[in-house]
Formats: structure tokens, sequence, C-alpha cells
């Protein structure tokens, strides 16, 4: 395997149910791992995931987990995530599903430079951008 660079968010309490939306937004083959089944079935977080990892057919990968409560923890304020590419119709419904419950801070819509981009915060608190050359 070559080497690749991709996210990895920290959540609080809800890393399953946000991989499990980013997986009904992207496809692909979803595995989560808890603090339980990796040493720690004693503690009180055992069900909260430890480590998760989507990876789409379209090449992406999502890596995830919940911040366990002795843990700081800042949701969504160090992390944006960048989709671009010139498959207009597949990012524009990436685009739909991420933003639905969302804040659009820019639509998705042609911008100065050319390029079709908007910028949100998905439910989760995460910013995503989107580019469409």
């Amino acid at each position: 395997m070559s080497s690749r660079l991709n996210p990895y968010i920290s959540f609080r309490d809800n890393a399953r149910q946000a991989l499990e939306f980013y997986r009904d937004v992207f496809g692909g083959t979803l595995t989560l791992n808890t603090f339980g089944e990796f040493g720690q079935p004693d503690v009180p977080h055992a069900d909260r995931i430890m480590h998760g990892m989507l990876e789409t057919s379209s090449g992406y990968t999502i890596m995830a987990a919940d911040t366990p409560p002795e843990m700081e923890y800042s949701p969504g304020t160090n992390i944006s995530v960048s989709l671009s590419g010139d498959s207009g119709d597949e990012l524009r419904g990436y685009w739909e599903k991420l933003s639905e419950g969302g804040t659009v801070a820019v639509p998705l819509e042609k911008q100065m430079w050319g390029d079709e981009f908007g910028y949100c915060t998905d439910r989760f608190g995460i910013s995503w951008m989107v580019n469409i050359s």
C-alpha cells in the first residue's frame, strides 16, 4: 500500500452515529472497534468507538474515534475536510447530504475562480469544503 492522507476526526460519544452518517453519504465499508473490544471492557465508555474507519469506492478514507471522558475535546474547531474533483453529480450529491441538518456558510455555486464551491458544517460540527472543477 502506498502512503495516504486522510482526516481522523475526534468526537464525544457519537463517533458511531457520525461514521454511519458518512457511510450513508459516501457509501463504502465501515469498520468500528470499541474500547471494550480493544482491551478496556470495564470502563464506562467501553461501547464507544476507539477506532473507526470508512473506506469508499471513490478512494476516500475517513477515520474517527470517541474522545475518552478524561481527555479534552474541542469539536470541529481544528479540521475541515475538502472534497474536490470534476465529478459534479457525485460531489453535488455529497454536498446535499452533508449540508442537510447542518449550516451552510458558502452555498455551493460558481465562484470567481470559475469552479463551483461550497462550505458547510454538518450536523456533527465538522466543516466540509466541496469544490467542483
